[in-house]
């Protein structure tokens, strides 16, 4: 049996929520890192399928293995309990799904020894469907500073579950936020950027496995609008104006953030954010993001919105449809 040392060096930060298809592998990928010197924290938030024994049995065999079970409580606060039971200087994010090259640890660790104004360092991943296979390379994080500070508002930034994350440094920022729930890794890169460097390694240390249940495709419209907000919570902190979103555990509709944030043009803008990244999901304009794309156009957008309504109509949406060319043809 390999045990974890009193100080190790990395606490491994992984949640779970019925990952038993994929769980025995994610954790065999961490036990088989070139770089041993961790502690293994694996939060079982809830899990029905199996989830709770793949864990235990592992955590038989090596003491690594830190087994937490407890009630669905999500992953924000799955991820905070984590950061506060840590007893490393670095936090390394796992999720239940992927797989982690054997050098990953050793690699990050060791960048990080060697840039100690780093805070945080990801990897570049490989996409893995259903069965393992190889299917695209995922879109490319900047794997420098300057470029990850000139991709912030809207591009990619840092694949989450390859973080390596120093311990003080998101503890100093009070972790995750419970307001932003599908986006709570990109509103902490925000705050992270303005106290550290981020980016991440050229190398593809992750094997990050994709299906269409993913939060990105089941919670886009919530991802979306959250991440519109994180942006423009952060304009407010780097403007030296207080964060508006801090001491929140939900997002506001919408039509308030004028009022929440002191000034007009708010909700607007986060309208025009937003819709662009809507206009192509049916999951978005069947659901929740339907009524956003429409306020949106009656705010005068009009740029791809025809080509919307028509899409509505071939999604089985047509009194949808109708409502949007309503809104579009009227001045």
């Amino acid at each position: 049996m390999t045990g974890a040392s009193a100080t190790p060096a990395i606490t491994v930060a992984m949640s779970v929520y019925n990952a038993a298809p994929f769980l025995a592998l994610a954790i065999e990928s961490i036990l088989a890192q070139t770089f041993g010197d961790f502690e293994f924290l694996i939060v079982n938030d809830g899990s029905s399928d199996g989830s709770a024994e793949i864990i235990d049995s592992h955590a038989a065999r090596d003491s690594r293995i830190r087994p937490i079970h407890q009630e669905n409580r999500g992953l924000v606060a799955s991820l905070n309990r984590m950061i506060d039971e840590a007893r490393a200087p670095l936090i390394a994010r796992m999720d239940g799904d992927d797989i982690s090259r054997p050098e990953r640890f050793e690699k990050q660790a060791s960048f990080l020894k060697a840039n100690p104004d780093f805070g945080v360092v990801g990897t570049l991943t490989v996409n893995i469907d259903e069965h393992g296979r190889e299917s695209w390379l995922n879109a490319d994080q900047p794997t420098d500073w300057d470029g990850f500070r000139d991709a912030l508002k809207d591009k990619p930034l840092l694949c989450h579950p390859s973080a390596m994350i120093r311990t003080e440094v998101v503890r100093a920022v009070g972790g995750y936020r419970a307001a932003f729930r599908h986006c709570e890794d990109y509103d902490l890169w925000l705050r992270l950027s303005e106290r550290t460097k981020l980016c991440s390694l050229p190398d593809r240390l992750l094997l990050y496995r994709y299906s269409d249940s993913q939060v990105s495709e089941k919670h886009i419209y919530a991802q979306a609008l959250g991440a519109a907000i994180a942006w423009l919570a952060h304009v407010e902190r780097e403007a030296g104006r207080p964060d508006p979103i801090d001491g929140l555990d939900s997002l506001p509709p919408v039509d308030e953030l004028d009022s929440l944030f002191g000034r007009a043009g708010v909700s607007r803008e986060v309208r025009e954010i937003v819709a662009p990244r809507l206009v192509y999901s049916p999951v978005a304009l069947k659901g929740d993001g339907y009524d956003l794309v429409l306020a949106h156009a009656r705010e005068g957008a009009r740029a791809g919105m025809w080509k919307t309504a028509a899409r509505l109509v071939r999604f089985g949406e047509p009194v949808r449809a109708a409502r949007l060319a309503a809104a579009l043809a009227t001045p």
